[in-house]
């Protein structure tokens, strides 16, 4: 009877344990919803200009830090990268982020892929994404005098 007993305490007690290492307490990753990619919401940037990007953000364990990347879609590696680790943004709940990043003029024309991470300071980490055309800039037409 003892055995069982003792069994039976152990065994509550384990449950006990196991339960308090389990609580629940992880926090959800941060949320992301992308609500304006480029003027307009057009999808669209210029060489030489910038993009303005919006996105609401939630994040229960506090935003350490966000990163933006354009990836051109042709493969030939050339990317744009920003990226956010002290500011306005930092350390928040939640925030409405809003940047214009710059495309460089040497930035290739074509379709890009846009990438929005948003790690948060329990070591977790969600991404939005998003299609993006850089154009050349429209160049007006030559004028001739006669």
């Amino acid at each position: 009877m003892k055995k069982i007993a003792s069994f039976l305490i152990a065994l509550v007690l384990a449950g006990l344990f196991f339960a308090a290492c389990n609580r629940g307490d992880e926090l959800a990753p941060p949320k992301i919803l992308l609500t304006e990619v480029g003027h307009d919401n057009s999808h669209v940037a210029y060489i030489g200009d910038d993009i303005h990007l919006e996105a609401d953000i939630e994040a229960e364990g506090r935003i350490k830090s966000i990163f933006v990347e354009l990836s051109h879609e042709a493969g030939n590696g050339y990317k744009i990268v920003e990226e956010w680790t002290s500011g306005k943004y930092i350390g928040v709940k939640n925030t409405e982020f809003h940047e214009h990043i710059d495309i460089p003029t040497n930035a290739p024309e074509g379709e890009y892929h846009l990438y929005l991470t948003v790690a948060d300071r329990e070591g977790n980490q969600s991404q939005a994404s998003a299609s993006v055309d850089i154009r050349t800039p429209n160049q007006l037409p030559n004028v001739r005098k006669s």
